[in-house]
């Protein structure tokens, strides 16, 4: 068995769009029963997805209370921390998809988009992005589930000022590549302040 290095992690992210009538004590109890699991590598991801807690979670929760899934993987390159990254209580979390143009030199454009992604990581290791307190990205490798978004990231802020502050920097950042993008979805959220 081939060992992982630290500065390595699986982010593992799904949109989930739950149906109107769906009770919220529902939903809570199908997303406890999801969450709880750590990937340090592909073979954990697929161990993950055919796991008889994840696949009771899906056909007993989830089934009956999501109208449609988006799910999405990439390895995270060069993280500095032992796990990915995890949010404290109030913060705010941005994750961005990208589809891309189809056209010829797709590999030339998602390493051009990496790139601008990799620069604006180093900044913020380097203290030059002071809004962004975490930050991962990298290229989809289950793309039968994201339909056709390639490319992400997530940053994570210490809190909503911080997040919307930052909106003109992230508009200059996606500007570099917005010549190869298709479309794009943002999700932006608030991890609750504890009890």
């Amino acid at each position: 068995m081939a060992s992982q290095s630290v500065s390595e992690a699986i982010e593992h992210i799904v949109l989930f769009k739950v149906k109107d009538e769906a009770e919220p004590s529902k939903v809570k109890a199908w997303l406890d029963a999801l969450n709880g699991f750590r990937y340090n590598s592909k073979q954990d991801l697929k161990a993950y997805t055919i796991h008889p807690r994840h696949d009771s979670a899906v056909k007993d929760h989830g089934l009956h209370i999501v109208e449609d899934i988006m799910a999405f993987d990439w390895v995270a390159p060069d993280l500095r921390l032992a796990v990915t990254p995890k949010p404290k209580p109030g913060s705010a979390v941005r994750v961005s998809f990208f589809k891309l143009k189809e056209e010829e030199e797709e590999d030339v454009k998602k390493s051009e988009i990496l790139g601008v992604l990799k620069e604006t990581k180093d900044g913020l290791l380097l203290g030059q992005q002071k809004q962004i307190s975490e930050m991962s990205y990298g290229e989809n490798f289950s793309p039968e589930r994201s339909r056709g978004y390639s490319l992400a990231y997530l940053a994570v802020f210490p809190g909503p000022t911080e997040l919307e502050d930052s909106n003109e920097e992230l508009g200059k950042l996606k500007h570099k590549f917005k010549d190869f993008v298709e479309s794009e979805v943002v999700v932006d959220f608030l991890i609750p302040s504890s009890v």
